[in-house]
């Protein structure tokens, strides 16, 4: 197992691809694993040549989870990006983080700017009051606590699925998602504590005026957990960032898309190379 210490987690990592290729980071959103990627959508990056890191964020999969009363904020789990980093000798790297993950990704990309190639921010938001909030529908699915069994956990995970991806569901994918994480890892405490670091932090508005690799906002027009506003207000805050919008696309990674995420990977890159 791989793993890197960061003060007091330990945080496991995996990587795909060609170490000699373009290190590219993959970061979960919220309680999900980074196992959690659609196996295809890791294909196509990889057919661009692209080196995968992918990570579990701290209180979720094979990485720690915190002590009772243990707070952290996003810079805390966003410095568990430069552990991995380091522990695998890669300078800086392209940086795709989704929801949660994107919240996290914008944090590192304007505390250490010097480790960040290019940013993706994807289906996530700024911290502001008033952008990017859920639906009545999303915010059930977010606030309702996890079965403790499996087959109990796998349905709720698949109901949950049809909210959260909007136009595009796929009950196969998230049953096989949720059972991979359930068999892997079960730990609905962990949950808590990334919601406290989300509240903690609060409005990255002003920090995020001061990123100034290249960015690119990709956010689905028909999410419901962090709606559109979201992605077009930090798309606004970053200044050079480019804004994709795409209509079939909730809070979630249809198939359709990933040649395009890897096409705006590709541009990325070559923006980066400047």
């Amino acid at each position: 197992m791989r793993t890197v210490t960061n003060g007091d987690y330990e945080i496991y990592y995996e990587t795909d691809g060609d170490p000699s290729g373009s290190p590219l980071v993959l970061i979960n959103g919220f309680t999900t694993h980074c196992v959690g990627w659609p196996p295809g959508f890791i294909k196509t990056l990889l057919d661009e040549g692209f080196f995968l890191i992918r990570y579990d964020n701290r209180d979720v999969g094979l990485s720690t989870k915190s002590a009772q009363g243990q707070n952290y904020r996003l810079v805390d789990m966003a410095s568990d990006y430069i552990a991995v980093i380091d522990a695998l000798d890669v300078a800086k790297a392209l940086v795709w983080g989704q929801s949660m993950g994107g919240m996290i990704a914008q944090t590192i990309a304007f505390t250490w700017p010097e480790r960040v190639a290019g940013l993706c921010s994807v289906m996530s938001t700024t911290g502001e009051a008033g952008v990017g909030g859920a639906t009545e529908a999303a915010l059930e699915v977010l606030m309702t606590p996890s079965p403790q069994d499996r087959e109990g956990f796998i349905a709720a995970y698949v109901a949950s699925g049809r909210v959260l991806a909007g136009p595009s569901p796929d009950d196969e994918w998230e049953a096989s998602k949720a059972a991979m994480q359930y068999d892997r890892c079960y730990w609905p405490q962990g949950s808590a504590h990334q919601m406290s670091a989300i509240m903690q932090s609060g409005s990255r508005l002003a920090q995020l005026g001061t990123i100034s690799c290249p960015t690119t906002v990709i956010h689905g027009l028909g999410d419901p957990l962090i709606q559109p506003s979201g992605g077009e207000a930090t798309h606004a805050a970053i200044p050079g960032s480019k804004l994709v919008m795409l209509e079939l696309m909730g809070h979630t990674l249809p198939s359709i898309y990933w040649p395009q995420y890897a096409s705006e990977l590709v541009e990325l890159r070559t923006r980066s190379h400047g």
